[in-house]
Formats: C-alpha cells, structure tokens, sequence
C-alpha cells in the first residue's frame, strides 16, 4: 500500500505536514516507538509511529530524523497527545531528509492506525494473522501487564501455532505456553544467544537440536535504564531476555518477522517492570552494604535488617539466618574491547542466579536483595527456616543455605557462552550468621572465597566458606610470576617428557597423591599393575629430583598441581 492511501483514509485522520512528493512511497509494516534510537528495530519501508516521548530538545529532532532516513523508513507519523502541536524542529527535519511527516490526532489511537496498515500491507497476511490483528491490537494498548508474558505467547500459539518460550540468559524458563522446555535445552538455547550476540550478529539466531529447529530472538531492556544501542554489548549480553520460538525463521516474510518483533517489544515491557520491582530490595541491600563497610555499630545494622525482613520475606518476620554473596564479572583489558563497568553486570547476573528455583526456591524472585559496590555485586540472602533445595544436612540451621557449586550447577554452561573469551565470572559465598554482628565477617568471608574461585581456571568459578580453612586460601595471593616459575620447575619435565613418550606421568602423580600414596588403591583405580605404577613414580622421582616417599615433596607436588 501507499503512504497516500493512509492519508486518504479519514478514519485515520492523519494531517500531513510535509513531504506531499513522496506519499508514493511503498508502506511494508508499522512500527511504534519512542526510543531515541529504534535502529536495531527498523528493516525499511515501516510506517513508524511515536507518540514523541524522546523528545526532550530541539536538537533531538535531528538524529532522530536522521536514524529513521537512514534506515529507508517509508514515513513518520507523530501523536498530538503528548507535546499538543507538532514541534517545527521536528518538521524541519524531516523536510531536509525528504521523510513524509504526518500528525496523529489524539483522538485516534495508535492501535488503530497499526491494526489499518497491518490488514492492508499483505495478501499473505490477511490469512496468516487475521486472528491476530484485533488480539494484538488490544495487547498494544493495554500491554502484558494484564496476564503477563504468557498473554502473548497464547496468542502465538492460538493463532499462528507457534510454540514459543521467554528464557533467561542463564536459561532459566520465565515463560511459556504449553509444556516447558526441557531444563538442558533451555540453557543449550540460551548459551547459542549469547554466543552468536557477543559476534555481533543481529537475531534472529537458529539452532537446530534434536531434529528441532528453534528461532532465537533478543527481548532487549527498554525502561529508563537500558543501554543505547551505542554502548558495548557485553554490558548487555548476560542480562538481555530471549525469546525461543520452535519454527526456522530464515524464510519468513517481512510481516512475520515484524509481528515477532514487536511481541518481543511488548514482552520487553514486562522484563521493565519486573526490574522496576526491584528496585526496593536493591536499595536495602545498598544501605544495609554500606552500614556493614563503614562500620556501624551492629545495633544500627540490626535496625535496618528489621526493616528489611518483612520486604525480603514476605509473612515471616525477622529472617533467622544471613548470607553473603560476592559476585564479580571482569573482562580481558587486552581483548581490545575498551572497558566495561563490570559492577552492574555482575549485579544482574547474580540477581538472575539467586531467583533459579532450583537454588533458592520457587519464591526466591520476591527475596532477592543484590546491591553493588565497584567492580562487585553482594548480595544479602535472608534464609528463611528450613533447608533450602540444596542443603545435604537438614539438620544444621537453615541448611547452611546456599553452597557455592549448587549456584552455578545449570548456568555454567551458558555463562560461558556469553562471556566468550574475554570475560570471567568468580563467586564466593559465606556462611550462615545469625545475627547483625556477623555480618561484615561473612563479607569479608565471601570476598576472599571469591577471591578463591578466582585463582582457579575456567569462565565460570565459584568458591564457598569452607574452603578457606584448607591451603587454597593462600593460593590467590600467591604472585603469579611465582606460581608459574613454582609449578613450572616441578611439571615442565614431567610435560615435557608425557608429550614425547605419552607416559601419562602428570594424570598418574594426581592420581597418586589423591590415594594418599597407597600403591595398591592408586594401581586398582589407574588400572596397572603395582609394579607398573612403581616404575612411573620412579620415573616422575628421577626427572624432578623429588622423593616421593617424603612429605614435603608430596605436598609440593599437591600445590603445583593446584596451581597448575
């Protein structure tokens, strides 16, 4: 259809103000927004829609202009209902950048004008998405807050059969219509997003397992703390919402494509609110953190954990039990990839680890408190009584609640598909304290278990409290050109010598020193004969200088292993 045609619909009551040469134009969808920079949005040929929210200035009419010709967008139609007239700038604007500039009345919804171009934009269409038109529509103004996500993805499935579901980045199920993803699928699904977002190419993203194909498409943050589009992706990346539908979109039409868009737009305005939920317990934890750091006198802290209790657990008082949390996310300054402030990423990854059912509970999102301080995330997790989920010993208070494993178990592996080969992500949790008094000590408890985790490989670390009563609490802080000049005098001959004769003398020392130097276990789980397993260690003997009969050779062998 043409541009022209709108104009000459009076339901619509669209008044031109500039642009009469190009109402020729082709019109292929429509588009509403009032984001400053809608180009990740735009394909070309849309109608876009604004009801002018972005505008603050004149200079903003500009580079909004400018984006939207740029982006080969068929016209623009404004609303009256926010600003009255529409701003010369504006019309400016888009006279220089020969754009179509319509007013939209504020007595015709913009519903009204989507639900017009949509019903005459395609054949195809008309029988595709007829049952959708009015549905959406009403979606469109009333938004998901009505019936949240599930709302929308009815309505794929009811009228275009689709099977669709909202996932996290860590792959957790947020929504779905129908039966539930698989939870390995799930974080399989999310770890390929993040993997292809963080090459910077545009979704939709495909994968196909099991014979299934599945369609990847981004729900980005649009409230008032999203990132423009301009800001590095990797402060986004681990954070950003998907939405998994079970169909190959790589031949879909444009219509399609655009309706799918704009449910993820739509599903985008639940992931807002959502985070604007937050928002309390975020600035709890943020003032209790403080009262911890600059020592405040524990009746103090007490006081304001009294306040916090009935926000962070809902109905049941006073929490009996307090845990620590740190959380850091930090990338490679060589990757060339500029620097990225890694506090409020690492605050929204924790926040979506602790709100996993399987970790902290199915009401876990409604106690969530997750402040951040630099380059950290804490979190202060009240345990209600009883174990949580993943306690072994019921019988010890509250479980001793979160254990550092358990946190990273399912999120692992698509955490490290975000992370890519740049980042890294290291945790450490404390122990359960009861009282105000204990909290700046599980602080510090947590902060050096993260720094645990930290000394170990791999994307994705986490360390807990009761490894800080063994040797590995010293390890971080061991300098690193000692730790490689350390491991290297000790394993480089053994190393060396495994790759020429494929000896496995490194896998057979490990073995050793985990059977506490018993010949006849280590030769039973190694598979040898006793007399085999004497001619290694005798050779691991000759090529290190060591004893391994002695105790003190034992144990650096033990610690240039871990070190390794």
């Amino acid at each position: 259809m043409r541009l022209r045609a709108l104009l000459e619909t009076d339901a619509l009551g669209l008044r031109l103000l500039g642009g009469e040469d190009e109402l020729d134009r082709s019109v292929r969808g429509v588009m509403t927004t009032d984001l400053k920079d809608p180009s990740r949005y735009l394909a070309g040929g849309e109608l876009v829609l604004t009801g002018l929210a972005w505008y603050r200035v004149p200079e903003d009419a500009e580079p909004f202009v400018r984006i939207l010709a740029s982006a080969g967008v068929a016209g623009l139609a404004a609303g009256e209902a926010e600003l009255g007239d529409i701003p010369d700038d504006l019309v400016q604007a888009c006279s220089r950048h020969r754009l179509p500039l319509f007013a939209v009345n504020e007595s015709v919804a913009f519903a009204t004008i989507t639900e017009y171009v949509v019903r005459q934009v395609s054949g195809e269409r008309a029988g595709d998405l007829a049952a959708v038109v009015d549905r959406h529509r009403r979606l469109m103004t009333s938004g998901p807050a009505g019936g949240g996500p599930e709302v929308v993805l009815d309505l794929l499935g009811s009228d275009l059969d689709l099977r669709a579901w909202v996932l996290s980045p860590t792959g957790r199920q947020i929504a779905g219509a129908g039966a539930p993803l698989e939870s390995g699928l799930a974080a399989t699904l999310a770890g390929e997003h993040l993997a292809a977002t963080r090459t910077g190419r545009r979704g939709p993203h495909r994968l196909t397992t099991g014979g299934t194909t599945y369609s990847l498409f981004p729900i980005r943050n649009t409230g008032r703390g999203a990132a423009p589009a301009s800001r590095d992706v990797r402060e986004t990346v681990l954070s950003d919402w998907l939405l998994a539908v079970e169909a190959d979109a790589s031949d879909w039409p444009a219509a399609r494509l655009d309706l799918l868009q704009g449910v993820t737009q739509l599903i985008a305005v639940e992931r807002d609110r959502r985070d604007a939920a937050r928002t309390v317990r975020r600035r709890l934890a943020q003032e209790v953190l403080e009262l911890v750091q600059t020592g405040a006198a524990p009746a103090e802290i007490a006081a304001r954990l009294r306040v916090a209790a009935p926000v962070l657990l809902p109905g049941l008082g006073t929490a009996p039990h307090w845990q620590v949390v740190v959380a850091r996310v930090e990338w490679d300054p060589e990757s060339g990839s500029g620097v990225v402030d890694g506090g409020p990423v690492a605050q929204a990854l924790l926040e979506e680890i602790l709100v996993d059912p399987a970790t902290m509970g199915a009401d876990s999102a409604d106690r969530i408190a997750v402040a951040h301080h630099g380059d950290e995330a804490i979190a202060l997790v009240p345990l209600p009584v009883g174990p949580l989920p993943d306690s072994e010993d019921e019988g010890q208070a509250a479980g001793l609640g979160l254990h550092a494993d358990a946190l990273l178990a399912t999120v692992r592996e698509p955490l490290s598909s975000g992370l890519a080969d740049d980042g890294r992500l290291t945790l450490g949790v404390s122990a359960a304290v009861h009282s105000a008094e204990g909290l700046r000590g599980a602080l510090e408890e947590a902060r050096h278990a993260r720094r645990v985790a930290a000394a170990r490989p791999g994307r994705v670390c986490a360390a807990g409290h009761h490894e800080l009563a063994s040797h590995v609490l010293l390890l971080p802080f061991v300098p690193d050109d000692v730790r490689r000049a350390f491991t290297a005098r000790l394993l480089d001959p053994l190393r060396d010598y495994d790759r020429r004769h494929r000896a496995e003398l490194i896998p057979t020392l490990e073995a050793f020193l985990d059977c506490d130097g018993s010949w006849t276990r280590c030769a039973t789980r190694l598979h040898l004969h006793v007399n085999t397993l004497r001619y290694r260690v005798g050779r691991i003997e000759q090529l290190t200088g060591r004893d391994l009969s002695r105790l003190e050779d034992k144990l650096d062998f033990f610690l240039a292993l871990r070190m390794s």
